[in-house]
């Protein structure tokens, strides 16, 4: 009886064997997949975080310009590495005047001066400020839009010549 107890059990480590390697390609195989993921998925999250910064650092070049007197759109370069070669093109929007209002003035001078001299002759106006990253022309494939408002003051003939 034992030789044929035997003979029935010669296979069985094998096919066990086969099963646990299988199991194990298996599990290895699931956590390649599902690391190679989270890598994808920080590296997403890295080009999107880039691609704001960039959009930010166009309108803030915007900004700093007298925008507001001649609004036109561009495209600014943005190198955010600081390596010397551009990473992100940015698109700019033509500003648009959302609002004016006037200035509150000062109290009454007892002097009589000109009205271009006075804070009387000075508006409020709110701009709005639109940047465009675009996904096929930036090296990590981010495609990002960025609003800004920006308020600024201006005479009543700029206020008069970009804001009607």
């Amino acid at each position: 009886m034992r030789t044929n107890s035997l003979r029935s059990q010669r296979g069985a480590a094998l096919v066990v064997g086969l099963i646990m390697l299988v199991l194990v390609t298996v599990m290895l195989i699931s956590a390649l997949v599902m690391s190679t993921s989270g890598f994808r998925s920080v590296s997403n999250m890295q080009f999107r975080e880039e691609a704001i910064a960039a959009a930010n650092r166009a309108i803030d070049q915007v900004i700093s310009s007298p925008f507001m007197l001649t609004p036109t759109e561009e495209t600014i370069s943005v190198d955010i590495d600081n390596d010397g070669d551009e990473d992100y093109s940015v698109d700019i929007d033509e500003p648009v005047c959302i609002s004016a209002t006037k200035a509150f003035g000062a109290d009454p001078s007892s002097l009589q001066v000109s009205p271009d001299l006075t804070v009387a002759s000075t508006w409020n106006t709110v701009w709005d400020i639109r940047a465009t990253v675009n996904a096929d022309e930036n090296a990590g494939g981010a495609a990002i839009v960025v609003r800004a408002g920006v308020r600024a003051l201006l005479g009543e003939a700029d206020m008069n010549a970009e804001c009607t």
